[in-house]
């Protein structure tokens, strides 16, 4: 099977399709080396980003796995695509309850595990998350802000699982904040998060973690109690007729796609193997 070039668009999905069908179609064999980054986004026409988070979502779901220095491997020939499509189709209520656990948690560790480095790169972020004013800046600074907290907890599943969620975190916090019927936590919240890690208490940051989450899914609790179908819809409209509410649009569960990692650009490029 050749790689072709990848059309303008979904590029990453695109990437990862063809990706994935090298495996499956049994062109790269489990326990075979892939091509470097560089060839195959040469092959395919895109960015490097573009590949290597292609990569490394097949990665999160076992198909591949990444050797640092020396390459890239197949693991797996099981196709992945179910998996990654209802993780696509997840709704903001679906996004938003497994933050909630993912956050709480993350708080409690990092509170116990943070180093000044830890703290004083905290700050940068909150304050990134604070200064952003355009929606999609917003939606990628707060997910960088929650990675953030969970690689201060050292703990190497959680970061990859995080890293994993991230994407779909940053497309519903920018969907909400282009939504103003649901409220996102402000500065105050956020910052007494960091607050709370800096003064090394877990049991005040689990708190303050749940308490940015927590309001956010009690208003997406109640928009999809008048909606109980709770249904993603492709062209992003959800219709209110149970409650005689305004039909226009509800961005907050228009299904989320895979988008470049938002935190790719701090990740740098990786070792050429």
């Amino acid at each position: 099977m050749v790689l072709r070039p990848v059309p303008g668009g979904s590029t990453v999905d695109a990437v990862l399709e063809q990706l994935q069908a090298e495996v499956s179609g049994g062109s790269w064999p489990v326990g075979e080396r892939i091509p470097a980054e560089l060839e195959l986004a040469a092959q395919l026409g895109v960015s490097r980003p573009a590949v290597r988070e292609a990569i490394r979502a097949l990665s999160h779901v076992g198909v591949l796995e990444v050797r640092r220095g020396d390459g890239t491997y197949v693991r797996s020939s099981a196709n992945p695509r179910p998996l990654l499509g209802r993780v696509a189709r997840a709704t903001a209520r679906d996004v938003f309850e497994v933050q909630l656990a993912y956050d709480v948690q993350a708080a409690r560790l990092a509170a116990r595990r943070r180093t000044d480095a830890d703290l004083a790169r905290l700050e940068e972020l909150l304050r990134a998350r604070d200064e952003a004013t355009e929606a999609d800046e917003f939606g990628a600074a707060d997910a960088r802000f929650h990675l953030g907290v969970a690689e201060a907890t050292r703990n190497p599943v959680l970061i990859e699982a995080m890293r994993f969620f991230i994407h779909r975190l940053h497309e519903s916090m920018r969907t909400i904040r282009l939504d103003h019927e649901v409220p996102e936590a402000g500065p105050a919240a956020h910052r007494a998060v960091l607050d709370a890690i800096a003064a090394s208490d877990p049991i005040a940051a689990g708190e303050a973690a749940a308490a940015v989450v927590e309001p956010t899914l009690a208003i997406l609790e109640t928009l999809v109690a008048h909606d109980p179908t709770d249904r993603p819809v492709h062209d992003g409209q959800r219709q209110r007729a149970a409650t005689g509410a305004s039909t226009r649009p509800a961005r907050t569960e228009r299904p989320i796609r895979v988008a470049d990692d938002p935190d790719a650009a701090r990740d740098g490029e990786e070792e050429e193997r």
